[in-house]
C-alpha cells in the first residue's frame, strides 16, 4: 500500500529530527529520540540508515545530472573549437599575402583541455599509483632504532642543517654509517 503525502511527510520531519539529535550526539537509547515516535533504539537506528541511503539516492541523481549538463557544455564547447584545432588556417604576411597554413595551436590547447575535464568529469582517468620501494625495486630496508632516535628525525624533519641525523640517541655516531657520503667507510 502507498504511503499517503501526509504519512510522508510526517516521516520526512521525524528523520530530520533524528539526524539533528545524532549530530548532537544524542544516543539512539535517549528519551529524546523515544519521543520522536520509535518503539525502540533499534528502530531508530534503521530509520536513520534508510534516511541516509534515501539522501545518497538523492545526491546520486543530482550528481547524475549535473554531470549531464557538464557534459554537454563541454560538447558546445568542443564543436566550437575543433574546426580551428583540427583544419589549418592561412598565414599572412605583412603584405597580405597567403604565406602558408597552420593549426591554430590555442584552439588545439583548449580541445585538449576540454578533451582532459571530460576524462575527469567522467572519471576515465586511471588513478594514479604510487609505490615506495627500496633499492632495485625491493622492500625499503629498515635497521632497528630507538624509539629516541626517531624523535629526533621527527624534529629535525626539514631542518636544513641535518649534520645530527647520523647521531644515536647518546651522541655517538652510528659505527656502519658513512658520514662523509664519499661511499667510502671513514678514513679517521
Amino acid at each position: 500500500m502507498a504511503w499517503s503525502k501526509l504519512k510522508m511527510d510526517e516521516v520526512t520531519v521525524r528523520r530530520t529530527k533524528l539526524l539533528q539529535l545524532r549530530r548532537q550526539g544524542v544516543r539512539f537509547d535517549d528519551e529524546r529520540v523515544e519521543q520522536l515516535g520509535y518503539s525502540s533504539p533499534n528502530a531508530a537506528r534503521k530509520d536513520l540508515t534508510r534516511a541516509l541511503e534515501a539522501h545518497r539516492a538523492e545526491e546520486a541523481a543530482e550528481i547524475s545530472t549535473y554531470r549531464q549538463q557538464e557534459n554537454e557544455r563541454l560538447d558546445a564547447l568542443l564543436e566550437a573549437a575543433w574546426p580551428r584545432a583540427t583544419q589549418p588556417s592561412p598565414v599572412f604576411d605583412k603584405e597580405g599575402n597567403v604565406v602558408g597554413e597552420e593549426l591554430d595551436m590555442r584552439a588545439v590547447d583548449t580541445v585538449i583541455r576540454l578533451i582532459d575535464r571530460r576524462a575527469k568529469l567522467n572519471g576515465l582517468d586511471m588513478p594514479v599509483r604510487a609505490e615506495l620501494s627500496g633499492p632495485g625495486g625491493g622492500a625499503v630496508p629498515l635497521k632497528a632504532t630507538s624509539v629516541a632516535t626517531l624523535i629526533s628525525l621527527i624534529n629535525t624533519a626539514g631542518d636544513e642543517d641535518d649534520e645530527d641525523l647520523d647521531e644515536t640517541s647518546d651522541g655517538q655516531e652510528d659505527d656502519d654509517e658513512d658520514s662523509d657520503d664519499d661511499g667510502d667507510p671513514d678514513e679517521s
